[in-house]
């Protein structure tokens, strides 16, 4: 495992298929933090999503709430013309459009993403721990009694940008269906795997000699800011769909690996 000590904090890399309990285990083992020491971690990182997590041990977990405020950076690539439920490859497959040419024209001016900069409405993703009525948006989702009115919080964008330019790339539907597999087998517990793979196995059979649009953006943000809704809004915006093939944490405030 990658992580350093800094002061109080555990600065730990969490894997893509690991949720973040997952990680303080693997943390505590090779650490050596005996089981009667408290742990946890503040600011979740989906199981499709890689990189820093801050670890409080001890003491330090009563500061949850300081670290958990701290701003985020990001990196992000997004996929256009395929949307899930969950707005990234862990989720089933609800509308896929093969994005003309015309989207390269559109994504490949310098000011496309500076719309999103400042401050916005970010709607809760579907698949969420957002709790209403002391009920978690996942199992809402799960029961089919999500509310008809999506909560929403505010949200801080600093800066959005491509991370290079000519980060636009095209991938294969093939490509793009076994990225996905092979990330998604990394996960242990109750995803709805086997249902979501068995629908890319299917997305790779009709579309895998079909081309779709990838571009790789750097996201700097407020604490609670979903890299998921994100592409969603994008994708939506051009009218074709889009989702997070792949979500990075690069800083939490000071803190870097």
């Amino acid at each position: 495992m990658s992580y350093k000590q800094e002061k109080e904090v555990f600065v730990v890399e969490k894997h893509v298929g690991e949720t973040p309990l997952e990680c303080i285990e693997r943390l505590r083992i090779e650490a050596d933090i005996a089981r009667d020491i408290p742990m946890t971690y503040a600011g979740r990182l989906d199981p499709m999503a890689s990189g820093l997590l801050l670890v409080l041990v001890g003491e330090a977990c009563k500061n949850k709430e300081q670290y958990t405020a701290l701003d985020k950076v990001y990196e992000v690539d997004i996929v256009f013309g395929i949307d899930t439920d969950t707005h990234d490859v862990l989720g089933r497959i609800i509308h896929v459009q093969l994005p003309d040419e015309t989207i390269v024209d559109t994504i490949t001016q310098t000011d496309f993403l500076q719309k999103y900069v400042g401050r916005l409405e970010q709607e809760y993703p579907a698949f969420s721990s957002k709790t209403i009525d002391g009920v978690a948006l996942h199992t809402h989702a799960r029961l089919d009694t999500l509310p008809d009115t999506m909560p929403t919080k505010s949200v801080t964008i600093f800066s959005i940008e491509q991370i290079r330019e000519g980060s636009l790339t095209k991938v294969t539907g093939e490509e793009l269906a076994k990225n996905a597999i092979d990330k998604i087998t990394l996960i242990h517990g109750d995803f709805r795997q086997a249902d979501i793979i068995a629908l890319w196995s299917r997305f790779a059979q009709d579309h895998a000699k079909d081309f779709f649009y990838k571009i790789s953006i750097s996201v700097s943000c407020s604490s609670g800011t979903y890299m998921r809704s994100i592409a969603k809004r994008i994708g939506s915006d051009l009218e074709v769909g889009a989702i997070a093939t792949r979500i990075h944490r690069v800083t939490v405030g000071d803190f870097t690996l």
